[in-house]
């Protein structure tokens, strides 16, 4: 038995503006979309949303015997990460940083790391942070 592949689940508050940044800016395709999930593609990768859109725990003043636990919560939003391999990272880093989605402490370019990579970070609209890489042969 051996694992293939992983899916992330990302949390956002408001699925159709995510689904739209990310097809303009991340240049995924939305593959589906409703009120509470959508399955988003580009070439290999698959990325699926999440609504992450309970307010009411702003409403609420005992905590205690009425704990925050919907699991849905609008605070949960952007507080997910993922890593996606691709095939060439200086291109895309070229395409991505033309949309303005570049994690604010970026580099100016990939950068290669001591674990065996070549990568540069990017933020959704919620501020989930996605790591695009590729493994350095040398």
């Amino acid at each position: 038995m051996g694992l293939s592949s992983a899916i992330p689940a990302l949390p956002v508050q408001d699925i159709d503006a995510a689904t739209a940044s990310y097809s303009a800016k991340f240049g995924f395709s939305v593959v589906h979309a409703d009120d509470g999930f959508a399955k988003l593609v580009r070439d290999d990768a698959e990325i699926h949303l999440w609504a992450s859109s309970d307010d009411s725990w702003r409403d609420r003043t005992d905590f205690v015997s009425k704990p925050v636990c919907s699991g849905a919560e609008s605070f949960i939003a952007g507080t997910a990460s993922c890593r996606i391999q691709v095939d060439n990272v200086d291109a895309l880093y070229a395409e991505l940083s033309q949309a303005g989605v570049l994690h604010p402490t970026d580099h100016g370019s990939a950068v290669d790391t001591d674990w065996g990579t070549r990568e540069f970070a990017t933020l959704d609209l919620e501020g989930n942070l996605l790591t695009f890489f590729a493994r350095r042969t040398s």
